[in-house]
């Protein structure tokens, strides 16, 4: 049943009772939820699809999952359809890197219909200077996405290199950049033991605007501290498809966590924006 004009009226008149953050329109470029799909069924997705639609705007067919995902082109349809991109996890770019070649890659992502793609070092160490040239290619037909950051949590990258290969990346044609953290939030910007790396966060963040980064953050601690220290729009990774509600609740300061959360809280950025002023208007969800 659809509400009345009036019914309308009326809630949208009780949501404007809390100054929540301005959330910008789909389709965003700042402000990303992306969520790491490792095994959503497409009965289970087009349900979370239909209410939360309007808090997700990537999604990742996590590792290799898209190669071997039961109708495939199907759930890709579904996601689009509801006005969220898709690329497939960068251990799948991996695979045909080391066993058949990038043009095969491209190929395939371009007969699946997705328009997104991730380049990653997570199994392989691909040099930065192929991958550069890897990127250049991509991005003609492309999002390009580039995960920075050791998956192995025994090894820990220099900020130097980080800034290096973030910097060498975003020239090359990359939209973002994705700090790795892995699903588990052990690895990249976090400590073995789940701690965050703040130092290292900040030093990034010195350097590169926050607007073209993806913060891989998969448990609610690493969601709020992003959300707290960039603001209600800091890009986020690696979500659950379940928790999509609690994130966007999160953005808007209605948890403990980020309840001070405000529009003074948008944090200004040092880079020069790379969106136009139509893309700042405030998601009216009581109108959909």
């Amino acid at each position: 049943m659809t509400d009345t004009l009036l019914e309308k009226i009326k809630k949208w008149t009780l949501m404007n009772q809390l100054p929540l953050p301005q959330r910008p329109l789909k389709p965003r470029h700042y402000g990303l939820t992306s969520v790491h799909d490792i095994g959503i069924s497409i009965g289970e997705l087009r349900h979370i699809l239909n209410d939360y639609h309007d808090f997700i705007d990537v999604a990742k067919l996590g590792i290799g999952t898209a190669y071997i995902t039961p109708r495939l082109q199907e759930k890709i349809a579904l996601y689009q359809e509801f006005g969220v991109e898709v690329h497939f996890g960068g251990t799948l770019f991996e695979k045909f890197y080391y066993h058949a070649s990038v043009e095969h890659y491209q190929n395939y992502m371009q007969t699946m219909g997705i328009k997104w793609c991730e380049v990653s070092t997570g199994t392989l160490n691909i040099p930065l200077k192929e991958r550069i040239a890897i990127v250049e290619k991509l991005s003609r037909n492309f999002i390009v996405l580039a995960e920075v950051g050791a998956k192995n949590d025994l090894h820990t990258m220099p900020v130097s290199v980080w800034l290096k290969e973030i910097k060498a990346l975003l020239n090359a044609g990359c939209q973002y950049i994705v700090t790795e953290g892995r699903s588990t939030g052990t690895a990249g910007i976090y400590h073995a033991n789940g701690d965050i790396r703040s130092d290292l966060i900040m030093d990034i963040l010195n350097e590169v605007s926050p607007q073209k980064i993806i913060f891989e953050a998969p448990n609610p601690k690493m969601q709020a501290f992003f959300t707290n220290l960039v603001g209600a729009n800091a890009n986020l990774g690696n979500i659950s498809p379940r928790d999509l509600l609690f994130v966007e609740a999160q953005r808007n300061g209605l948890w403990s966590e980020t309840f001070y959360m405000t529009d003074a809280d948008i944090k200004p950025v040092k880079a020069k924006p790379f969106i136009t002023d139509d893309a700042r208007q405030p998601v009216n969800y009581a109108s959909a």
